[in-house]
Protein backbone atom coordinates (compact mmCIF):
# COMPACT_ATOMS: atom_id res chain seq x y z
CA UNK A 1 0.00 0.00 0.00
CA UNK A 2 1.57 3.30 -0.98
CA UNK A 3 2.26 5.78 1.58
CA UNK A 4 1.16 9.05 -0.84
CA UNK A 5 -1.36 11.05 0.76
CA UNK A 6 -3.09 11.76 -1.95
CA UNK A 7 -3.74 7.94 -2.26
CA UNK A 8 -3.55 6.96 1.76
CA UNK A 9 -6.85 6.42 3.04
CA UNK A 10 -5.95 7.55 6.30
CA UNK A 11 -3.47 7.28 9.11
CA UNK A 12 -1.84 4.45 11.08
CA UNK A 13 -3.21 4.42 14.23
CA UNK A 14 -0.81 4.05 17.35
CA UNK A 15 -2.49 2.85 20.40
CA UNK A 16 -0.38 4.21 23.36
CA UNK A 17 1.74 7.69 23.72
CA UNK A 18 4.61 6.43 25.99
CA UNK A 19 8.09 5.70 24.65
CA UNK A 20 7.33 2.75 22.21
CA UNK A 21 4.08 4.48 21.31
CA UNK A 22 6.06 7.79 20.29
CA UNK A 23 8.90 5.86 19.01
CA UNK A 24 6.95 3.79 16.71
CA UNK A 25 4.53 7.36 14.93
CA UNK A 26 8.23 8.77 14.39
CA UNK A 27 9.55 5.29 12.58
CA UNK A 28 5.98 5.37 10.63
CA UNK A 29 6.74 9.16 9.62
CA UNK A 30 9.67 8.62 8.37
CA UNK A 31 7.99 6.03 5.92
CA UNK A 32 6.00 8.54 4.52
CA UNK A 33 3.01 7.60 7.10
CA UNK A 34 0.23 10.14 8.81
CA UNK A 35 0.09 8.96 12.54
CA UNK A 36 -2.73 9.26 15.10
CA UNK A 37 -1.88 8.36 18.47
CA UNK A 38 -4.26 7.55 21.40
CA UNK A 39 -3.51 8.26 24.47
CA UNK A 40 -5.43 7.23 27.92
CA UNK A 41 -3.85 9.70 30.29
CA UNK A 42 -5.35 13.18 30.21
CA UNK A 43 -1.77 14.49 29.17
CA UNK A 44 1.38 12.73 27.42
CA UNK A 45 3.94 12.05 29.98
CA UNK A 46 5.79 9.40 31.64
CA UNK A 47 5.71 8.40 35.66
CA UNK A 48 8.42 6.71 36.86
CA UNK A 49 12.21 7.44 37.38
CA UNK A 50 15.50 6.54 35.94
CA UNK A 51 16.29 4.32 33.04
CA UNK A 52 19.67 2.56 31.70
CA UNK A 53 20.33 3.19 28.34
CA UNK A 54 22.57 0.64 26.38
CA UNK A 55 24.33 1.59 23.16
CA UNK A 56 21.28 -0.32 21.27
CA UNK A 57 19.97 2.72 22.50
CA UNK A 58 21.45 5.30 21.02
CA UNK A 59 21.32 3.58 17.36
CA UNK A 60 17.56 3.47 18.00
CA UNK A 61 17.72 7.19 18.96
CA UNK A 62 19.45 8.12 15.91
CA UNK A 63 17.75 5.67 13.56
CA UNK A 64 14.35 7.75 15.01
CA UNK A 65 16.24 11.57 14.64
CA UNK A 66 16.48 12.05 18.13
CA UNK A 67 20.14 11.49 18.63
CA UNK A 68 20.80 14.85 19.60
CA UNK A 69 18.13 15.20 22.12
CA UNK A 70 18.33 12.10 23.82
CA UNK A 71 22.32 12.46 24.05
CA UNK A 72 22.24 16.00 25.94
CA UNK A 73 19.38 14.91 28.27
CA UNK A 74 21.73 11.57 29.15
CA UNK A 75 24.61 11.05 31.80
CA UNK A 76 27.02 8.94 30.35
CA UNK A 77 28.69 6.39 32.89
CA UNK A 78 32.34 5.55 33.89
CA UNK A 79 31.10 2.05 34.88
CA UNK A 80 28.40 -0.66 35.63
CA UNK A 81 29.87 -2.46 39.31
CA UNK A 82 27.96 -5.33 41.61
CA UNK A 83 28.30 -5.42 45.05
CA UNK A 84 27.76 -8.02 47.79
CA UNK A 85 25.03 -6.55 49.78
CA UNK A 86 25.86 -8.80 52.69
CA UNK A 87 29.49 -8.08 53.10
CA UNK A 88 30.41 -5.10 50.04
CA UNK A 89 32.31 -7.81 48.33
CA UNK A 90 32.77 -6.27 44.31
CA UNK A 91 31.25 -9.20 42.83
CA UNK A 92 32.05 -7.24 39.19
CA UNK A 93 32.84 -4.18 37.58
CA UNK A 94 32.64 -3.00 33.92
CA UNK A 95 34.01 0.00 32.35
CA UNK A 96 31.91 1.87 29.84
CA UNK A 97 34.44 4.76 29.03
CA UNK A 98 36.53 4.84 26.00
CA UNK A 99 36.90 0.69 25.28
CA UNK A 100 33.36 0.57 25.95
CA UNK A 101 32.65 3.20 23.27
CA UNK A 102 35.00 2.08 20.82
CA UNK A 103 33.92 -2.13 20.86
CA UNK A 104 29.67 -1.04 20.52
CA UNK A 105 29.91 2.63 18.97
CA UNK A 106 27.57 4.04 21.26
CA UNK A 107 27.95 4.67 25.05
CA UNK A 108 26.39 3.69 28.12
CA UNK A 109 24.27 6.36 29.82
CA UNK A 110 21.21 6.87 32.41
CA UNK A 111 18.80 9.57 31.75
CA UNK A 112 15.41 10.11 33.64
CA UNK A 113 12.32 8.23 32.16
CA UNK A 114 10.55 11.28 31.06
CA UNK A 115 13.56 12.92 30.00
CA UNK A 116 13.18 9.99 26.92
CA UNK A 117 9.54 10.53 26.28
CA UNK A 118 10.69 14.25 26.12
CA UNK A 119 13.04 14.10 23.43
CA UNK A 120 10.87 11.59 21.14
CA UNK A 121 7.92 13.98 21.53
CA UNK A 122 9.91 16.72 19.92
CA UNK A 123 10.41 14.97 17.41
CA UNK A 124 7.27 14.08 17.03
CA UNK A 125 5.91 17.44 17.53
CA UNK A 126 8.52 18.70 14.83
CA UNK A 127 6.59 16.36 12.38
CA UNK A 128 3.02 17.79 11.02
CA UNK A 129 2.19 14.38 10.47
CA UNK A 130 1.64 13.22 13.85
CA UNK A 131 -1.71 14.10 15.71
CA UNK A 132 -2.27 13.15 19.26
CA UNK A 133 -5.51 12.52 21.26
CA UNK A 134 -5.37 12.22 24.79
CA UNK A 135 -8.06 11.26 27.18
CA UNK A 136 -8.60 8.05 24.57
CA UNK A 137 -8.71 4.66 25.94
CA UNK A 138 -8.89 1.62 23.32
CA UNK A 139 -11.73 -0.73 24.37
CA UNK A 140 -11.74 -2.82 21.41
CA UNK A 141 -10.51 -3.14 17.40
CA UNK A 142 -12.44 -3.74 14.52
CA UNK A 143 -10.96 -4.94 11.04
CA UNK A 144 -11.99 -5.45 7.57
CA UNK A 145 -9.97 -5.57 4.27
CA UNK A 146 -9.37 -1.75 3.77
CA UNK A 147 -8.08 -0.96 7.45
CA UNK A 148 -8.74 -0.92 10.97
CA UNK A 149 -11.40 0.85 13.48
CA UNK A 150 -10.64 1.58 16.64
CA UNK A 151 -13.49 2.28 19.24
CA UNK A 152 -12.93 4.06 22.27
CA UNK A 153 -14.34 4.39 26.49
CA UNK A 154 -16.92 6.86 24.70
CA UNK A 155 -17.85 4.24 22.10
CA UNK A 156 -16.09 7.03 19.80
CA UNK A 157 -14.55 5.22 16.63
CA UNK A 158 -11.30 5.60 14.97
CA UNK A 159 -10.35 4.78 11.17
CA UNK A 160 -6.93 3.59 10.27
CA UNK A 161 -5.11 1.71 7.66
CA UNK A 162 -3.14 -0.63 10.72
CA UNK A 163 -3.04 -0.28 14.31
CA UNK A 164 -0.08 -0.88 16.33
CA UNK A 165 -0.57 -1.53 19.84
CA UNK A 166 1.78 -0.02 22.13
CA UNK A 167 -0.28 0.74 24.95
CA UNK A 168 1.70 -1.03 27.43
CA UNK A 169 1.74 -3.81 29.83
CA UNK A 170 -1.85 -4.03 30.48
CA UNK A 171 -2.43 -3.60 26.82
CA UNK A 172 -6.07 -4.01 25.56
CA UNK A 173 -4.72 -4.80 21.34
CA UNK A 174 -3.50 -7.48 23.22
CA UNK A 175 -6.50 -8.73 25.56
CA UNK A 176 -8.16 -8.70 22.58
CA UNK A 177 -5.95 -10.67 20.25
CA UNK A 178 -3.99 -13.04 22.74
CA UNK A 179 -5.88 -12.89 25.87
CA UNK A 180 -3.64 -14.32 28.14
CA UNK A 181 -2.72 -14.26 31.57
CA UNK A 182 -0.10 -11.96 32.97
CA UNK A 183 2.86 -14.02 35.33
CA UNK A 184 2.91 -11.70 38.35
CA UNK A 185 5.73 -12.29 40.00
CA UNK A 186 6.22 -11.43 43.62
CA UNK A 187 8.85 -9.41 43.30
CA UNK A 188 8.07 -5.47 44.42
CA UNK A 189 9.87 -2.17 43.09
CA UNK A 190 10.28 0.71 45.14
CA UNK A 191 11.82 3.80 42.63
CA UNK A 192 12.47 7.51 44.00
CA UNK A 193 14.85 10.23 43.08
CA UNK A 194 16.64 12.32 45.45
CA UNK A 195 18.91 15.37 45.35
CA UNK A 196 22.19 15.40 45.04
CA UNK A 197 22.67 16.98 48.39
CA UNK A 198 20.39 14.28 50.18
CA UNK A 199 23.00 11.98 48.36
CA UNK A 200 25.67 10.08 50.96
CA UNK A 201 28.87 11.03 49.44
CA UNK A 202 30.63 7.60 49.43
CA UNK A 203 28.32 6.51 46.96
CA UNK A 204 28.15 9.37 44.67
CA UNK A 205 29.64 7.05 41.68
CA UNK A 206 29.08 7.78 38.10
CA UNK A 207 28.16 4.44 37.66
CA UNK A 208 24.78 1.79 37.21
CA UNK A 209 25.48 0.77 40.74
CA UNK A 210 23.58 -2.14 42.12
CA UNK A 211 24.12 -3.98 45.22
CA UNK A 212 22.27 -7.84 45.54
CA UNK A 213 21.21 -9.13 48.97
CA UNK A 214 19.49 -12.22 49.44
CA UNK A 215 15.43 -11.71 47.74
CA UNK A 216 16.32 -8.15 47.38
CA UNK A 217 18.65 -5.70 45.64
CA UNK A 218 19.02 -1.98 45.66
CA UNK A 219 20.74 0.08 42.33
CA UNK A 220 21.24 3.80 42.69
CA UNK A 221 22.75 6.04 39.68
CA UNK A 222 23.25 9.78 38.86
CA UNK A 223 20.48 11.42 36.69
CA UNK A 224 20.55 14.82 35.12
CA UNK A 225 23.68 15.94 35.30
CA UNK A 226 24.03 14.44 38.70
CA UNK A 227 22.06 16.95 40.50
CA UNK A 228 19.39 13.59 41.55
CA UNK A 229 20.12 10.46 41.90
CA UNK A 230 17.62 7.27 41.33
CA UNK A 231 17.34 4.84 44.11
CA UNK A 232 15.31 1.83 43.04
CA UNK A 233 14.69 -1.13 46.19
CA UNK A 234 13.30 -4.70 44.88
CA UNK A 235 12.47 -7.26 47.33
CA UNK A 236 10.37 -10.19 47.31
CA UNK A 237 6.83 -9.51 48.89
CA UNK A 238 5.48 -11.81 51.59
CA UNK A 239 1.70 -11.62 50.61
CA UNK A 240 0.31 -12.09 47.13
CA UNK A 241 0.72 -9.31 44.61
CA UNK A 242 -1.73 -7.79 41.93
CA UNK A 243 0.07 -5.97 38.77
CA UNK A 244 -0.17 -2.47 40.01
CA UNK A 245 1.72 0.47 40.79
CA UNK A 246 0.69 2.48 44.16
CA UNK A 247 2.06 5.09 46.56
CA UNK A 248 4.83 2.92 48.98
CA UNK A 249 4.70 3.55 52.47
CA UNK A 250 9.27 3.91 54.16
CA UNK A 251 7.77 1.22 56.90
CA UNK A 252 7.31 -1.76 54.58
CA UNK A 253 10.64 -0.83 52.34
CA UNK A 254 12.12 -0.76 55.40
CA UNK A 255 11.28 -3.91 57.18
CA UNK A 256 12.63 -6.08 53.64
CA UNK A 257 16.35 -4.79 54.11
CA UNK A 258 17.14 -5.87 57.83
CA UNK A 259 19.98 -8.50 56.33
CA UNK A 260 22.26 -6.13 54.46
CA UNK A 261 25.48 -3.39 55.20
CA UNK A 262 24.79 -0.30 56.60
CA UNK A 263 26.70 1.12 53.53
CA UNK A 264 23.94 -0.64 51.12
CA UNK A 265 20.87 0.32 53.71
CA UNK A 266 21.80 3.74 53.63
CA UNK A 267 19.93 4.45 50.42
CA UNK A 268 16.70 2.88 51.75
CA UNK A 269 16.73 6.00 54.35
CA UNK A 270 17.01 8.53 51.67
CA UNK A 271 13.61 9.15 49.91
CA UNK A 272 11.16 11.08 51.03
CA UNK A 273 8.29 9.62 49.17
CA UNK A 274 8.33 5.79 47.20
CA UNK A 275 6.14 4.64 44.11
CA UNK A 276 5.29 0.90 44.44
CA UNK A 277 5.53 -1.40 41.72
CA UNK A 278 4.22 -4.84 41.93
CA UNK A 279 5.92 -6.10 38.85
CA UNK A 280 4.87 -9.16 36.16
CA UNK A 281 5.85 -10.24 33.07
CA UNK A 282 4.35 -12.30 30.37
CA UNK A 283 5.07 -15.77 28.64
CA UNK A 284 6.92 -15.11 25.14
CA UNK A 285 4.58 -15.31 22.09
CA UNK A 286 5.59 -16.06 18.22
CA UNK A 287 2.33 -14.45 16.96
CA UNK A 288 2.33 -10.45 17.58
CA UNK A 289 0.24 -9.66 14.17
CA UNK A 290 -2.75 -9.93 13.59
CA UNK A 291 -4.55 -8.89 10.32
CA UNK A 292 -3.90 -4.86 9.99
CA UNK A 293 -2.62 -4.84 14.10
CA UNK A 294 0.28 -5.64 16.04
CA UNK A 295 1.83 -5.24 18.88
CA UNK A 296 4.84 -3.47 20.08
CA UNK A 297 7.20 -3.06 23.40
CA UNK A 298 5.49 -3.98 26.50
CA UNK A 299 2.45 -4.92 24.81
CA UNK A 300 4.00 -7.62 23.12
CA UNK A 301 6.92 -8.37 25.38
CA UNK A 302 6.63 -7.40 29.20
CA UNK A 303 9.42 -8.07 30.80
CA UNK A 304 10.92 -7.72 34.68
CA UNK A 305 13.09 -5.09 35.00
CA UNK A 306 16.42 -7.45 35.68
CA UNK A 307 18.43 -6.16 32.32
CA UNK A 308 17.35 -2.97 32.36
CA UNK A 309 16.39 -3.01 28.54
CA UNK A 310 12.47 -2.95 28.75
CA UNK A 311 12.56 1.16 27.05
CA UNK A 312 15.44 -0.09 24.99
CA UNK A 313 13.43 -2.71 23.44
CA UNK A 314 10.49 -0.52 22.80
CA UNK A 315 12.69 1.81 20.27
CA UNK A 316 14.31 -1.27 19.08
CA UNK A 317 11.04 -2.37 18.14
CA UNK A 318 9.93 1.11 16.60
CA UNK A 319 12.96 1.03 14.73
CA UNK A 320 12.68 -2.44 13.27
CA UNK A 321 9.15 -1.53 12.09
CA UNK A 322 10.17 1.43 9.85
CA UNK A 323 12.52 -0.84 8.78
CA UNK A 324 10.47 -3.79 7.36
CA UNK A 325 7.93 -1.11 6.07
CA UNK A 326 10.76 0.17 3.83
CA UNK A 327 12.11 -2.74 2.48
CA UNK A 328 9.00 -3.97 1.76
CA UNK A 329 7.35 -1.17 -0.09
CA UNK A 330 5.13 0.20 2.84
CA UNK A 331 3.23 -3.52 2.67
CA UNK A 332 1.81 -3.92 6.30
CA UNK A 333 0.55 -7.78 5.10
CA UNK A 334 4.28 -8.15 4.40
CA UNK A 335 5.95 -5.60 7.03
CA UNK A 336 4.24 -6.84 10.04
CA UNK A 337 5.72 -10.83 9.20
CA UNK A 338 8.88 -9.43 8.50
CA UNK A 339 8.91 -7.03 11.78
CA UNK A 340 7.40 -10.16 14.20
CA UNK A 341 9.72 -12.36 12.79
CA UNK A 342 12.79 -10.30 13.33
CA UNK A 343 11.97 -9.23 16.49
CA UNK A 344 10.07 -12.73 18.66
CA UNK A 345 13.36 -14.42 19.42
CA UNK A 346 15.27 -11.58 20.56
CA UNK A 347 12.30 -10.14 22.96
CA UNK A 348 11.72 -13.07 24.18
CA UNK A 349 15.56 -13.74 25.44
CA UNK A 350 14.96 -10.53 27.35
CA UNK A 351 12.12 -11.33 29.09
CA UNK A 352 13.53 -15.39 29.80
CA UNK A 353 16.91 -14.00 30.44
CA UNK A 354 15.64 -10.90 32.93
CA UNK A 355 13.72 -13.80 34.73
CA UNK A 356 16.93 -15.56 35.26
CA UNK A 357 19.34 -12.16 36.37
CA UNK A 358 16.19 -11.54 38.86
CA UNK A 359 17.30 -15.07 40.30
CA UNK A 360 20.99 -14.48 40.17
CA UNK A 361 20.63 -11.21 41.54
CA UNK A 362 18.90 -12.60 44.66
CA UNK A 363 20.66 -15.62 45.48
CA UNK A 364 20.80 -16.84 49.15
CA UNK A 365 23.11 -19.25 50.69
CA UNK A 366 25.64 -21.49 48.20
CA UNK A 367 24.16 -20.09 45.68
CA UNK A 368 24.92 -16.78 46.79
CA UNK A 369 28.21 -18.20 47.03
CA UNK A 370 28.37 -19.66 43.21
CA UNK A 371 26.91 -16.15 42.33
CA UNK A 372 29.92 -14.25 43.30
CA UNK A 373 32.18 -16.45 42.00
CA UNK A 374 30.99 -16.03 38.65
CA UNK A 375 32.65 -12.90 37.05
CA UNK A 376 36.10 -13.21 39.54
CA UNK A 377 39.11 -12.36 37.29
CA UNK A 378 36.87 -11.46 34.13
CA UNK A 379 38.42 -9.09 32.13
CA UNK A 380 36.83 -6.64 30.33
CA UNK A 381 36.94 -8.00 26.78
CA UNK A 382 35.54 -10.98 28.19
CA UNK A 383 32.15 -8.93 29.75
CA UNK A 384 32.13 -7.28 26.33
CA UNK A 385 31.65 -10.27 24.25
CA UNK A 386 29.12 -11.57 26.64
CA UNK A 387 27.07 -8.53 25.85
CA UNK A 388 27.55 -8.47 22.23
CA UNK A 389 24.61 -9.76 21.42
CA UNK A 390 22.33 -7.01 23.42
CA UNK A 391 24.53 -4.00 22.71
CA UNK A 392 25.53 -5.01 19.22
CA UNK A 393 21.71 -4.28 18.52
CA UNK A 394 22.00 -1.56 15.24
CA UNK A 395 19.69 0.13 11.87
CA UNK A 396 21.71 -2.22 9.77
CA UNK A 397 21.50 -5.40 11.28
CA UNK A 398 17.49 -5.29 12.66
CA UNK A 399 16.47 -6.98 10.20
CA UNK A 400 19.05 -10.18 9.96
CA UNK A 401 17.39 -12.88 11.85
CA UNK A 402 14.38 -12.90 10.37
Amino acid sequence: MSADRKSNPGPVLVAGGGIGGIAAALALTRQGFDVQVLEQAPQLGEIGAGIQLGPNAFSAFDALGVGPQARSRAVYTDFMVMHDAVDEYQVGKIPTGEAFLKRFGNPYAVIHRADVHLSLLEGAQASDRIQVRTSTQVQSVEQDESGVTVIDQHGERHRGIALIGADGVKSAVRRQYVGDEARVSGHVVYRAVVDKADFPEDLRWNAASIWVGPNCHLVHYPLRGGEQYNVVVTFHSRQVEQWSVTEGSREEVQSYFTGISPRARQLIDLPKSWKRWATADREPIGQWTYGRATLLGDAAHPTLQYLAQGACMALEDAVTLGEALRVRGNDFAQAFDLYQRSRVARTARIVLSAREMGRIFHAKGVERLVRNDLWRGRSADRFYDAMEWLYGWKVENCLASA
